[in-house]
């Protein structure tokens, strides 16, 4: 019998990826203007019931995990809050949406800056705009930005697949976090359900700050993430 499609994070370890869940690798790719705009799928991996990804970014067998954070020591403490994101959400209301955003879930893909960035297009109104804002929040990888419909009081959803994206960042000549998508359990390592949304990003180098879900460590430097955390009273 299948199991359920789930991720368990394994205390101070990888990640458990359960249910015969896709996996692919796809590169972030940008406009004339330098913006990030879509995913480009580079490959599907083979399909296994069950695998292990790597959580500590030491592995030698990326995207899967090699017991390299043995050796290495790796402390995966998970320090992620566990209250619901719309608890969490700061509200920018615009005519008849409404954008949700939880500036600590941020993976810096940088999806919102084209055009100005979506704050910037929701003010402006014009139906232009408004579907550029509305592309721009559903690409959002981590979740952090959800825009709604304040008539419907629906959200702007893509229909995922139930799958995993190991993320290339072309632009910052990086490796990404895992695009978990599609509404995944994860499985804290203490046995708590994180709140099951559409689209996620955990922490694939090591180095977040809010693990499980990334942080923009893989390339943010520490000025960087100071900078970013004092815009948004993360402080």
């Amino acid at each position: 019998m299948m199991r359920m499609k789930r991720i368990k994070v394994l205390k101070d370890g990888p990640y458990l990826v359960e249910g015969s869940v896709p996996l692919y690798e796809e590169v972030i790719v940008t406009d004339e203007a330098g913006h990030t705009r879509e995913f480009v799928e580079k490959r599907k991996f083979p399909l296994k019931e069950k695998y292990v990804l790597c959580r500590c970014g030491k592995s030698g067998n990326k995207p899967y995990c090699d017991g390299t954070h043995l050796e290495t020591g790796f402390d995966g403490t998970e320090t992620a809050s566990r209250k619901p994101y719309i608890e969490r959400a700061r509200v920018f209301s615009s005519g008849d949406l409404e954008l949700t955003d939880v500036p600590e879930l941020c993976d810096h893909s940088r999806f919102c800056l084209r055009a100005g960035g979506i704050r910037e297009l929701l003010k402006k109104g014009d139906p232009e705009s408004i579907q550029m804002a509305i592309e721009e929040a559903m690409i959002c990888p981590s979740g952090r930005l959800v825009l709604w419909d304040r008539k419907t009081g629906k959200p702007y959803e893509r229909d995922f697949e139930k799958s995993i994206v190991v993320v290339h960042d072309r632009q910052k000549k990086c490796e990404g976090p895992l695009w978990v998508r599609g509404g995944i359990p994860i499985e804290s390592s203490d046995g708590t359900i994180y709140e099951v949304r559409n689209r996620v990003t955990l922490c694939r180098c090591g180095l977040s700050e809010n693990k499980p879900f990334c942080d923009g460590s893989h390339w943010m430097n520490a000025e960087e993430k100071i900078k970013f955390r004092r815009k948004w009273g993360l402080e």
